[in-house]
C-alpha cells in the first residue's frame, strides 16, 4: 500500500477525533459557556448538520478542482473550524464553529476514497479505502479518549486545539505524500449530479441511512446501558469505548480484503451478523464479560457495512464517484440522528435501557432487505454495467460488483 494512504488516514484520524470528542466533554462545555448539558449537546448536532450539508455542497463546488488541491482546501477548512471552536467566546459562536468544522467531513472522505482507490490496482481498491477508514477507527481507540482526557484536565478548548494541530499535520502529510490526480475532461457539478440519478446509488444511500441507523440506535445509548445494566462505573466507560474502537479497527482490516473479493456478500453478511449481535447484546448486557465480548464484536461488524457500502456507491456512480462517496457520509450522519432518535423513543416509552439494541437489530434487518433488493436488481439485468472513470480498465460482472474505478470496452467481460 502506498504511503499516500498514511496521509489520508491522518485526515480520517482527525475527523474521527473531532466528531466524537464533544460527546465526552459536554459537562465541561456547559460549565464553561454557562448553558445546560442538554443545550451543550447541540454542538454534536451542529457538527452532524455541517456534515449533511457540506458533503454534497462542497463536493459540487470542488467538482472541477484536482483531487489533491481539493483535499488541501477541505483540510484547511477543517483546521479553521476547529481553531474557531477552541476560541469561541460563547455558545452561539461555538455552534457555528462546529457546523463549519463538520462541513468538509463528508467531502474529505468522499474525495479521499476516490484518491485511495486510484493509488492501487482495481482489485485492491477496497483495501486502500479501508486503510483510510483505519484512521477513523484508531481515533476511537486513541484520539477520542486522549482528547476527552485533555479536555477534562485542561479545559474543553484544548481538545479542539489539539484536533486543529492534527489537521495541520495532515496538511503537511497530504502535501508531501499524495500525488497529483487530474480530473477528467467531463468533470463538473452536472456530471457528478447525473451520476447520482442512478437508482442503485439512491438505493445504496437509503440502505446506509436505515441499515446503519441500527448501529447508531445502540451506540448512542451504549454508555447509559453499561452504567445502568452492566454495572460499569462512569470512569470505566472510556475504556469500554476504546475496546469498541479496537473491534472497529480489526473489522476494518478484514473488511477491505473481503470487499475486494466479494462486495455484496460482505455487505449481506455485515447486516445479518450485526442484527444477530445486537439481539445477543440485548440478552447479555447485564453480564460484564459476555457484554464486553459482544460489544467488541459489534464494533467490528460495523466495519463490514461501512467499506462495502462506500465501494458499492463508488461503483454504481460510474465515472463520477466523488459525489456518491461524499453523500455516503451524509447518509451515515442521518443514520446517526435517526438511530439515536428511535433508540430514545423506546427508552422514553419505558421499554428499558437495553431496548435500543432490538430497535437496532430491526433496522439492520431492513438494511439487509434493501441491500438484497439492490443485488436482485443487478442480477435481473441482461448485461452487466461498465464502471467508468478517466483511467484504468475493469468491469462489473453481472451480479458481482467489482469496486473499481475502471473502464472497459466489453461490458460482459
Amino acid at each position: 500500500m502506498p504511503l499516500a494512504l498514511f496521509a489520508l488516514a491522518v485526515v480520517a484520524f482527525g475527523i474521527g477525533t473531532t466528531e466524537f470528542v464533544s460527546m465526552g466533554l459536554l459537562p465541561q462545555i456547559a460549565d464553561g459557556l454557562a448553558v445546560s448539558v442538554p443545550a451543550a449537546g447541540n454542538v454534536v448536532s451542529a457538527y452532524a448538520l455541517g456534515v449533511v450539508v457540506g458533503a454534497p455542497l462542497l463536493t459540487a463546488i470542488g467538482a472541477r478542482v484536482p483531487h489533491k488541491r481539493l483535499l488541501l482546501m477541505l483540510t484547511g477548512v477543517f483546521v479553521v473550524g476547529n481553531v474557531a471552536s477552541a476560541l469561541a467566546p460563547n455558545f452561539e459562536l461555538l455552534f457555528a464553529a462546529r457546523v463549519l468544522a463538520g462541513l468538509p467531513h463528508g467531502a474529505l472522505f468522499g474525495v479521499g476514497a476516490v484518491v485511495a482507490s486510484k493509488l492501487v490496482a482495481p482489485d485492491r481498491a477496497a483495501r486502500a479505502v479501508s486503510m483510510m477508514f483505519l484512521g477513523l477507527t484508531v481515533a476511537n481507540i486513541v484520539g477520542v479518549p486522549a482528547g476527552t482526557a485533555l479536555g477534562q484536565q485542561l479545559g474543553w478548548r484544548f481538545a479542539y486545539a489539539a484536533v486543529a494541530v492534527i489537521g495541520v499535520l495532515a496538511l503537511a502529510a497530504l502535501v508531501r505524500l499524495v500525488p497529483h490526480q487530474p480530473r477528467g475532461e467531463q468533470a463538473g457539478v452536472m456530471h457528478e449530479l447525473r451520476a447520482m440519478k442512478n437508482k442503485q446509488v439512491l438505493l445504496g444511500l437509503v440502505t446506509a441511512v436505515i441499515g446503519f441507523g441500527g448501529f447508531f440506535a445502540m451506540y448512542s445509548y451504549l454508555v447509559p446501558m453499561l452504567t445502568n445494566l452492566t454495572g460499569i462505573s462512569d470512569g470505566s466507560t472510556t475504556l469500554v469505548l476504546a475496546l469498541f474502537g479496537v473491534g472497529m479497527t480489526l473489522g476494518t482490516l478484514v473488511a477491505g480484503p473481503l470487499t475486494d473479493r466479494a462486495l455484496r456478500p460482505t455487505l449481506y453478511g455485515g447486516f445479518a451478523l450485526l442484527a444477530t449481535a445486537l439481539v445477543t447484546l440485548h440478552f447479555v448486557i447485564g453480564h460484564l464479560v459476555p457484554a464486553l465480548i459482544v460489544i467488541t464484536i459489534t464494533g467490528g461488524l460495523s466495519s463490514l457495512i461501512t467499506t462495502p457500502v462506500q465501494m458499492l456507491l463508488m461503483a454504481k456512480a460510474h465515472e463520477a464517484p466523488t459525489m456518491a462517496a461524499a453523500s455516503n457520509h451524509s447518509a451515515f450522519n442521518l443514520a446517526n440522528a435517526g438511530g439515536a432518535w428511535l433508540g430514545g423513543l423506546v427508552i422514553a416509552a419505558g421499554w428499558g435501557w437495553s431496548s435500543p439494541t432490538l430497535v437496532g437489530a430491526a433496522l439492520a434487518v431492513v438494511g439487509l432487505a434493501l441491500a438484497a433488493t439492490g443485488g436482485y436488481l443487478d442480477r435481473d439485468r441482461r448485461a452487466s454495467k461498465v464502471v467508468l472513470s478517466s483511467t484504468g480498465a475493469g468491469t462489473e460482472a453481472a451480479g458481482q460488483d467489482r469496486p473499481t474505478t475502471a473502464c472497459a470496452q466489453d461490458p460482459t467481460a
